[in-house]
């Protein structure tokens, strides 16, 4: 039987580049500070599974925002902060979304997306995205009180999925998340988007993908063999 087709959603599905202008308005760089910023909200997400802290994704990235806007000096206004956290619920699909997710669809295998976003604002994005149909579920790491690369995230897709956890295959853009659901047993595709790079240190998935029609058509090749 094929596996479940599980996909990340921030930065794998959706273009974080929606909110440069959010950042160049309050930080004057937009790309570099929405990058570091986005690295402080992944590193503080990791010190929170270690430390068994659990924290809603959301806080996670105002607290991340906080620190970035110290580092750099800014003086972030209540509008403009909330701006930007907001930004996230309307963000645009990458451009090879669509055709990744019908592809897929017509091969016949199941889609869901998991994320550590909350279900409110992965419902929000994706039905923004106009891309909410293709998944029979949205599955949102804070049921789970942990948030990925933890195990418990998927463990969870695969329990609200009605399969085994080696029937789920996640793909990610983000080389933390392949690495945890490779060491949970799921399977996984990496998808090696623009500046992000796969660690030769972590597990390796049996799928590398230069963008997500690239994965497509790599999965359904192996997932409708079966």
């Amino acid at each position: 039987m094929p596996r479940v087709c599980v996909f990340d959603v921030n930065e794998t599905l959706l273009n974080l580049d929606g909110l440069d202008p959010l950042f160049a308005r309050s930080f004057g760089d937009g790309p570099e500070a929405r990058r570091e910023w986005f690295t402080q909200m992944i590193q503080n997400a990791l010190v929170s599974i270690v430390t068994d802290q659990y924290h809603p994704f959301g806080e996670i990235g105002r607290a991340a925002l906080m620190m970035t806007a110290a580092r750099r000096g800014v003086l972030l206004t209540d509008e403009e902060r909330d701006a930007i956290l907001r930004g996230i619920r309307t963000l645009e699909p990458h451009a090879d979304v669509h055709d990744c997710l019908r592809h897929l669809h017509d091969a016949g295998l199941r889609l869901a997306a998991l994320t550590n976003s909350t279900l409110e604002v992965a419902e929000a994005q994706l039905t923004h995205a106009g891309i909410r149909t293709y998944f029979e579920r949205v599955i949102s790491a804070d049921e789970s009180r942990r948030l990925k690369p933890a195990p418990e995230p998927y463990r969870l897709a695969a329990e609200r999925l009605g399969v085994a956890v080696g029937e789920v295959r996640l793909i990610a853009a983000h080389a933390w998340d392949v690495a945890g659901a490779l060491h949970t047993g799921c399977a996984a595709a990496f998808v090696a988007r623009k500046g992000l790079e796969y660690d030769p240190l972590a597990p390796q998935p049996d799928i590398v993908a230069l963008d997500l029609r690239d994965a497509a058509e790599q999965i359904a090749h192996v997932e409708t063999k079966k």
